[in-house]
C-alpha cells in the first residue's frame, strides 16, 4: 500500500519545483540590488575622489590642505553609514522573504505529515495505537523544536541587527570626534 498517490507526489515535486524557483527568484533579486548598490557606490566614490585630488591640488599651503581634509571626512563617514544601512536594508529585506517562503512550506510540509500520521491512525491494525501514539509525538516534539530554532534565528538577526546600528552609532561619534579634532588642529 503507497502513502501517497502518483499525483500527490507529482503535485508535492511541483510545488517544491515552484518554491525553488521562488527562492531563486528572491536571492538574485537582492543580489541585483547589492551590485547595484556597489556599482552606484563605487561611481560615487570615483567622482568625489576626483573631485577631492583636484581640490587637494588647488591649496596654496598645508593649512588649506588639511582643512580641506577635515571638511571632507565627515561627508565620507556618513556615506559610509548610509551604504552599511542599505546593505541590511537589502539583507534584511531578502531575508525576511525567504524566512516567509520557509514559514509558509513548513506549515504545508506539516499539514501534510498530520494528513499522513492521521491517515495512518485510521488505516493502522488494531494494537498499533501506541505507534501511532508515538508518530504523532514525535511530530508535536518536531514541531516544538522547528519552532525554538525559528525563535533562536530570529533572536539572533534581530541581535545583530542592533549590534550593527549600535556599532555604527559609536563609528560616527568617533568620526565626529576626529573630524572636530581636526578641525581644532587645523584652525591652529
Amino acid at each position: 500500500m503507497s502513502l501517497l498517490s502518483p499525483e500527490q507526489i507529482a503535485a508535492t515535486q511541483k510545488d517544491n519545483f515552484d518554491t525553488s524557483l521562488g527562492l531563486l527568484d528572491t536571492a538574485f533579486e537582492g543580489f541585483r540590488r547589492l551590485v547595484e548598490l556597489n556599482l552606484q557606490a563605487f561611481k560615487s566614490s570615483l567622482v568625489e575622489g576626483q573631485n577631492a585630488a583636484r581640490e587637494a591640488l588647488s591649496a596654496k599651503d598645508p593649512q588649506e590642505w588639511a582643512a580641506l581634509q577635515t571638511r571632507l571626512m565627515q561627508p565620507t563617514a556618513d556615506k559610509i553609514q548610509a551604504y552599511n544601512r542599505q546593505v541590511l536594508a537589502i539583507l534584511a529585506a531578502t531575508h525576511a522573504e525567504v524566512a516567509k517562503v520557509a514559514e509558509t512550506q513548513y506549515e504545508a510540509h506539516n499539514r501534510r505529515v498530520q494528513t499522513l500520521v492521521e491517515g495512518l491512525g485510521r488505516s493502522a491494525p488494531a494494537g498499533s495505537e501506541a505507534a501511532v501514539a508515538a508518530a504523532k509525538s514525535m511530530v508535536t516534539a518536531s514541531n516544538t523544536l522547528y519552532e525554538a530554532l525559528n525563535k533562536t534565528a530570529q533572536q539572533t538577526v534581530d541581535f545583530a541587527e542592533s549590534n550593527f546600528r549600535a556599532a555604527t552609532s559609536t563609528a560616527s561619534k568617533a568620526t565626529r570626534h576626529a573630524i572636530e579634532q581636526a578641525s581644532r588642529l587645523a584652525q591652529k
